[in-house]
């Protein structure tokens, strides 16, 4: 450990980018969503120094848009890919009880036995949360930390969930997985817990061009040119890997979700699980979230072409979601009662067939012609595991002098901002947190609190009413601090 603060402010930024353009890293890492983050952190915790510049903020990309769940992998296992499932199921254990469990809980999911949920579903889904428990039992992840399957009446069902539909119900089936707080907020401490290591965190800093020791770079802020030197480069853009790595073949896939309110749904306690008609593997998961709502999600859509700063649900996949939660509920869910919509893009190794939903979650980490490191596909749950492989083969490929990998064992950091009332009625937003963003997570903007430190902007009339209060105290705190 280093002894470094984890606070990170547009004052740490400013001195840290100066620091970094004036001499050689032993790491530069491209991207600031959950891999480039645990990349920083992966390789300051072996001793290098480390910076980590990425084009936007913290959690911009498709990290914020996840389903907040860290899984042992249900669908991998139903598709027969028992090494994902395994791994998922080994990384949720450590994410549970070392490294991260203050920012995440226990998540009871129900697979209704309902009419709309065929007898091949019911069954290919009770076999599947069975063989989830083996693996988490091979995790030795405890029934304390995550309980085991069990069958549930009729009555306990939607004691769970009050808007099953009791007609033709025969129970379910429940079985438990790990929740986030916020997958956003995961980035976040990742970084800060980097950042405590000695790495800088440098956002709103563009790479033009990679090479293998080091990149071309714009500071977005101020349009200053700079030439980032290092002794090895690893690029964790996501779906923008292929734009400065020509050797990667990106197929992005769009995951859409919508936000519902809980009263809708009675304020359900478990997630609901629901087959695609027709599928043993795929499913659609309503979600509750600590606020309130519930996130109804995903899809699994192939999206070609220009990748898009921030892609957008379409139309279809949102009736889809809703045509798909009705079939087991009693009243069904109105397309003007949807609160929000938000689509993340995966960045999926491109396997030349298929659909995106039968492309593989396994990772990529491969070398470039120019010597720096790409890592691609995986998923947030095993973003630790990709992160440890990235740096050994950089620290391969470029002969770095670093210790083993530690973060099986080290526990993030988390901010915890004195309570406080909130800043708007009826928003679950307060001034504290608002300030404790500008001072401490590097937020530079209101978007950045709106959209990122917090997730008020997932409901378009929330941020719209809270949006002057945020934009005059990101300003006043800002200014406090320079």
């Amino acid at each position: 450990m280093t002894g470094r603060s984890p606070d990170l402010s547009a004052v740490r930024r400013r001195r840290e980018l100066e620091r970094t353009a004036s001499e050689t890293v032993d790491v530069l890492v491209v991207g600031g969503g959950i891999t480039g983050a645990g990349v920083a952190l992966d390789a300051a915790s072996r001793g290098l120094t480390v910076a980590l510049i990425e084009a936007e903020d913290l959690a911009f990309g498709t990290s914020r848009f996840s389903s907040k769940l860290v899984h042992g992998g249900l669908r991998y296992l139903a598709t027969g890919d028992i090494a994902t499932a395994r791994e998922s199921a080994r990384e949720r254990h450590l994410l549970m009880t070392a490294i991260a469990p203050h920012l995440i809980r226990p998540l009871p999911q129900l697979l209704p036995f309902s009419p709309g949920v065929a007898l091949r579903q019911r069954a290919a889904g009770v076999t599947g949360m069975t063989m989830g428990d083996l693996l988490r039992m091979q995790a030795r992840t405890r029934r304390a930390t995550l309980p085991g399957p069990r069958a549930v009446s009729a009555r306990a069902a939607r004691r769970l969930v009050p808007a099953l539909d009791p007609r033709g119900l025969r129970g379910g089936m429940i079985a438990y997985d790990g929740q986030l707080v916020d997958d956003a907020r995961l980035v976040v401490a990742v970084a800060r817990t980097a950042a405590s290591l000695g790495a800088r965190i440098l956002t709103r800093v563009r790479a033009l061009g990679l090479h293998g020791d080091g990149a071309a770079a714009e500071d977005v802020l101020t349009g200053e040119r700079l030439e980032i030197r290092a002794r090895s480069v690893i690029n964790a853009t996501g779906v923008w890997a292929g734009s400065l790595d020509s050797g990667l073949s990106v197929r992005p896939s769009r995951g859409t979700h919508i936000v519902l309110d809980g009263a809708d749904l009675g304020h359900p306690s478990a997630a609901l699980t629901i087959p695609h008609e027709g599928s043993i593997s795929r499913y659609v998961f309503a979600l509750p979230q600590l606020g309130g709502t519930v996130l109804v999600g995903l899809t699994d859509e192939d999206a070609p072409g220009p990748i898009p700063e921030v892609a957008q649900p379409t139309e279809p996949e949102i009736r889809f979601l809703l045509d798909s939660i009705n079939r087991v509920i009693a009243e069904p869910i109105a397309r003007e009662q949807v609160r929000g919509a938000f689509a993340g893009l995966r960045p999926l190794v491109d396997a030349a067939h298929g659909s995106t939903a039968d492309i593989s979650r396994r990772h990529l980490v491969s070398a470039s012609d120019s010597g720096f490191v790409s890592v691609l596909g995986g998923k947030l749950t095993t973003y630790r595991r990709m992160a440890e492989d990235a740096v050994d083969a950089a620290v391969r490929l470029r002969g770095l002098a670093a210790g083993p990998c530690r973060t099986t064992t080290l526990r993030l950091v988390d901010t915890a901002p004195v309570p406080s009332e909130p800043l708007i009625p009826g928003i679950a937003l307060t001034r504290a947190e608002v300030e404790s963003a500008v001072r401490t997570e590097l937020a530079l903007t209101a978007d950045d609190v709106l959209d990122r430190r917090s997730r008020v902007g997932l409901i378009a009339d929330d941020r719209q009413r809270a949006l002057p209060a945020v934009i005059a105290l990101v300003e006043r705190a800002l200014s406090e601090l320079d």
